[in-house]
């Protein structure tokens, strides 16, 4: 598995994985959800941020079982905002994989997992 954040989120936008003109817009976005999760009690106490490829998912979070979650809403949460489907139907279905993800986080991180 990929370890590079933006790497793994800009392979699942996308066929090509090494195309990075839009590296900057991908970071805001990844941040702007680090920030969510600090928020639901998930990721590092000091909070998270990436500035480049290099930071891995390791570095955010040991717990492999949250860290699969996190993965995939991440994933969701810029593929709404970056890439936005425009069938009407996949955005309410990202959408609710979207909140069933956060209210799953939180329960990971009360420690009810």
């Amino acid at each position: 598995m990929e370890q590079s954040i933006l790497k793994t989120i800009r392979r699942l936008l996308g066929p090509n994985a090494t195309y990075d003109h839009f590296d900057h817009d991908l970071i805001t976005h990844i941040n702007s959800e680090f920030n969510i999760l600090d928020q639901l009690g998930i990721g590092p106490e000091d909070g998270f941020f990436i500035t480049d490829d290099t930071a891995t998912w390791d570095e955010y979070l040991q717990d492999q079982k949250t860290l699969k979650a996190v993965q995939q809403y991440i994933y969701l949460k810029v593929r709404k905002v970056f890439d936005p489907p425009a069938n009407s139907f996949l955005v309410d279905a990202i959408d609710k994989e979207i909140k069933e993800l956060e209210w799953r986080l939180e329960v990971m991180a009360s420690g009810n997992s």
